[in-house]
């Protein structure tokens, strides 16, 4: 991602002091505990005009969660101003066409929180014209097929601390999310989340099988034409 914003000609800066974003707290019910991770994440961020992640869940937590910090202008514009990388080229940069070469059967997982949350695409239960800002930067790759799913934003399993309390629930969800992309021919599942991706990962790895996993930031930041 550091390389991709550098190739767009931004000025990029990756604060050395920064740590969790705090969802973790917050999602195991430890709010108040969260408080001082979240002011050290603003502290870290606020000098800066934009702040990018290639993470949607951390994303939606700083712009939503936040709500419970008392709402300086620091806070209110960190809260503003966080963006998930996609959604960061395509509403702020502009750009829909990264001219990149990428000749793979892709299928796109859509991370719930990403989906629903930040709005990155239209999800199935809306009766609206479909649109998804990640298919929009993929589908100008040159040589890229990306794939049809059956149950195309069905959620892959992981959601955090469910992926503790349920671990069976956890891995039969991510067990069916790979065979849908399998069943419709993808060689790569890519998404906006690395914890989507590392327990869909986990589960081929565990079943030798041969579909890979790439994260969207390095499929965007390949071979550029």
């Amino acid at each position: 991602m550091l390389e991709l914003l550098q190739k767009l000609g931004l000025d990029v800066h990756y604060p050395l002091k920064q740590t969790c974003c705090g969802q973790l707290l917050d999602n195991s019910g430890a709010e108040q505990e969260a408080i001082p991770v979240d002011e050290n994440f603003v502290r870290n961020f606020s000098e800066f005009d934009y702040v990018v992640s290639p993470s949607r869940s951390c994303v939606y937590h700083v712009r939503e969660h936040y709500n419970i910090l008392e709402q300086t202008e620091d806070i209110k514009k960190v809260r503003k101003n966080t963006y998930e990388l996609c959604k960061f080229i395509v509403d702020i940069l502009g750009i829909d066409d990264l001219k990149i070469e990428y000749p793979h059967k892709v299928g796109v997982h859509q991370s719930c929180h990403g989906l629903r949350g930040l709005q990155l695409g239209k999800s199935s239960e809306l009766i609206a014209e479909r649109y998804s800002k990640v298919h929009k930067l993929l589908e100008k790759a040159a040589g890229i097929e990306i794939i049809n799913l059956d149950r195309e934003d069905e959620c892959c399993g992981f959601g955090g601390t469910f992926s503790v309390f349920e671990p069976e629930v956890f891995v039969k969800m991510g067990k069916d999310r790979i065979a849908d992309h399998q069943r419709n021919g993808a060689e790569i599942i890519t998404a906006t989340d690395m914890s989507c991706l590392m327990h869909m990962e986990g589960i081929i790895q565990l079943q030798k099988q041969g579909i890979k996993m790439v994260h969207i930031a390095e499929i965007l930041n390949s071979n550029h034409l």
